[in-house]
């Protein structure tokens, strides 16, 4: 496809649409890319999903193309939304150290880069390799929590690592520390996320499924699955996907490693909820089965839970192509507290407690949406916030950030990582063009 053709589909894209309905619940939830406006809330639930293959699955990949002349972000009224920094290899999570320094997993380049921004600044004022020579870097946790950690971790995809810090440190202090030698690897889901308990007790790292469905586990007899979940947890997978699928928690030293919490296929981005300590996953379902099923989601992560895959989904919905279940699994789901557009994949999330957006944003939560490859109506390509009632999720979410999309065919921008800043502005990366996006409220007049 030319760049003529991709800029006469921005052009055709960016023609005046009418208003979108502010709030899609049902099957008006599901929609596509050409109905995301900010403020428009979509509220999904369990009964609204269509059977397995009540559509064909599809596979439309996106042309990811440069950012076209004109094209402009989305916000709502009082924000504004800025380009922070650019020119990065794959940019994938960003995470502000205590002291405000900002650090981001730059996996395609295998480094961590660190920025310092004063508070109010649009841009880093600078910028350093913080450390380099890694292999896909993804998570990144400053231990011990509170205002003086002394290590910055970093999960690569098969190990965990730790480098010497002091605050105000935009290098590594010392060499790497290997804290987990081995973690689950080779096909499938590569990411790995980390972060601490607000104790710095217990190390949370996900891990994602090797595969779509699990497919390739060796059968097991009704004992010997019984066995593995008293040595595993309830609903752990076995065979090539032992230990994925999984939230695994360690201590601070890499010891004492077991499943957190199981069935979770690919747990891409992780935080805690300050609100109350909880760990809370954003999570991309399972493909083949239609346009609109499975959800993704966004939950919140209980020890010992159980969350479907691959067995089931969403409950206990069955996945037809999956047999042999371990005995009395289904009865044993635990449902996710907020579900999304079916195959946005999701990725970042970050819980806001800042004072520079307004008092209704406190206490929600920010998602990025890396956006489908596999769905007819394009969906994700854009940051989402989950909406809190009185501390608790409402199961309904609100288009924050939208605009990465040109055409039905084309985007110029994929959010994966996201962050807020010491001054309370929303950091967004996206490794679509490379940029990271700093979001700051000044009110409305």
């Amino acid at each position: 496809m030319t760049r003529h053709l991709l800029f006469a589909l921005f052009l055709l894209s960016a023609a005046p649409m009418a208003p979108a309905e502010p709030n899609l619940t049902g099957t008006a939830a599901y929609g596509g890319w050409r109905s995301d406006a900010p403020g428009v809330v979509r509220h999904i639930t369990p009964a609204s999903m269509p059977p397995p293959f009540a559509t064909s699955s599809q596979e439309q990949a996106p042309y990811v193309v440069a950012r076209p002349a004109g094209a402009s972000l989305r916000v709502p009224p009082g924000f504004k939304v800025e380009e922070f920094a650019a020119g990065f290899d794959r940019p994938r999570t960003l995470r502000v150290a205590p002291d405000g320094d900002i650090f981001l997993a730059e996996s395609g380049a295998g480094r961590i880069r660190a920025f310092r921004a004063p508070d109010g600044a649009s841009r880093p004022t600078q910028t350093s390799v913080f450390a380099s020579g890694l292999v896909r870097p993804y998570g990144i946790a400053f231990w011990p929590p509170g205002p003086e950690p002394s290590f910055v971790y970093v999960a690569e995809t098969s190990r965990v690592l730790r480098f010497p810090y002091r605050p105000g440190d935009l290098r590594a202090a010392g060499p790497a520390q290997v804290v987990v030698l081995h973690l689950p690897s080779g096909s499938g889901h590569w990411t790995r996320d980390i972060v601490f308990s607000p104790d710095g007790q217990r190390m949370f790292v996900s891990v994602g499924s090797a595969s779509n469905i699990g497919t390739e586990m060796p059968a097991k007899s009704p004992g010997a699955a019984r066995a593995w979940e008293q040595g595993h947890g309830l609903g752990a997978a076995w065979g090539d996907e032992e230990d994925r699928a999984d939230v695994l928690v360690f201590d601070p030293e890499g010891h004492d490693g077991r499943v957190f919490a199981a069935g979770l296929r690919n747990c891409s981005g992780e935080a805690i909820n300050p609100a109350d300590g909880a760990l809370w996953c954003a999570t991309n379902e399972r493909d083949g089965l239609g346009n609109n099923l499975p959800p993704d989601y966004a939950t919140s992560v209980r020890q010992g839970a159980f969350y479907g895959w691959p067995w089931f989904y969403i409950g206990e919905h069955p996945d037809s192509r999956v047999h042999d279940a371990p005995p009395g699994l289904a009865g044993q789901v635990t449902v996710p507290d907020v579900l999304i557009q079916p195959h946005s994949a999701p990725l970042g999330i970050t819980f806001y407690q800042a004072t520079m957006f307004p008092p209704a944003y406190r206490g929600s939560a920010f998602v990025a949406l890396h956006g489908s490859w596999n769905r007819s109506q394009r969906t994700g390509y854009k940051v989402v916030r989950l909406l809190f009632d009185n501390g608790k999720p409402t199961g309904a979410y609100e288009d924050f950030l939208t605009g990465f999309v040109v055409s039905d065919e084309a985007v110029w921008g994929r959010p994966v990582g996201i962050a807020v800043a010491h001054d309370g502005a929303l950091l967004v990366s996206e490794d679509g063009n490379g940029t990271i996006w700093r979001v700051s409220y000044h009110g409305t007049n």
